[in-house]
């Protein structure tokens, strides 16, 4: 998962990891870095050609992020659940993206859908780490 350069930019990295820690999730991986143009594009794959592709792209790149890998029962599913609707007005309150994203499109957070989406995001965020 990603806490998005608005999160790292509001000084909401400490509050966001209590969320997954609180739920008995596992951090096995974390670092805090100024994304890559072109490991961002390979992040956003499947939006490519999208309207909104150039500005996610943007986005993602105008500032320092934070990344992570998350372990337990479920994580995907909790992960998912924690942060919330990508809608902050859609998003339950008690979810970070309900209680802190102020847009859409500034969401805070990112985390996978699926199994296959996890292996190829910690391979491209964590080339280093076995999982």
């Amino acid at each position: 998962m990603l806490i998005k350069p608005d999160g790292v930019k509001r000084n909401l990295i400490g509050e966001i990891i209590s969320f997954y820690e609180r739920k008995n999730l596992k951090i096995i991986g974390i670092k805090m870095l100024e994304a890559n143009i072109h490991t961002v594009e390979e992040h956003y794959i499947e939006h490519e050609g999208r309207v909104y592709y150039k500005d996610l792209i943007n986005y993602l790149t105008e500032g320092p992020i934070v990344a992570m890998v998350v372990q337990g029962e479920n994580a995907i599913k909790a992960v998912r659940k924690i942060n919330g609707c990508t809608d902050p007005l859609e998003a339950d309150m008690g979810s970070i993206r309900g209680r802190y994203a102020l847009a859409k499109q500034r969401n805070l957070v990112h985390s996978s859908d699926s199994e296959i989406s996890a292996q190829r995001e910690v391979n491209l965020w964590f080339p280093e780490m076995i999982v």
